[in-house]
């Protein structure tokens, strides 16, 4: 999972987000900093129960945070989703002594964003792209 650092530059930046099942978000300012949440479609509690361990399917949670905008919400892509927005900018990813290094093209141009993780690289490449206008 990429920092929160990292995804509140890029929802800053403009970084568009369609939600779909399984993506994570996070709610500043909400006394929530440090929740994580999921979008889907089906709530699922782990129930322990005398006979064992049990998951449990809900349709609707027995508590709900009030609606919130989209805006207000800062989503915390994968890898994968950050390497899709890159798109044919992406050159590489390679692991390096220490971290991650991706490699990209931006207004013909290489460049390599470099971080622990391999999603905080990736992530530090798509605001490079978003600071091109691209």
């Amino acid at each position: 999972m990429i920092s929160f650092d990292l995804a509140h530059r890029l929802h800053d930046a403009g970084l568009v987000w369609s939600p779909v099942n399984g993506d994570r978000f996070w709610l500043p300012d909400r006394d929530l900093d440090e929740v994580v949440f999921t979008v889907s479609d089906m709530v699922v509690e782990v129930r322990d129960w005398p006979s064992g361990r049990f998951l449990a399917f809900n349709g609707t949670t027995e508590w709900a945070l009030d609606d919130v905008e989209d805006e207000e919400a800062v989503w915390l892509p994968r890898l994968d989703q950050l390497l899709d927005r890159l798109g044919p900018h992406f050159l590489s990813l390679n692991a390096r002594s220490g971290g991650h290094v991706v490699r990209v093209r931006v207004d013909g141009v290489e460049e390599d964003h470099v971080d622990v993780g391999a999603a905080d690289a990736a992530a530090r490449a798509v605001l490079s792209l978003l600071a091109a206008g691209g």
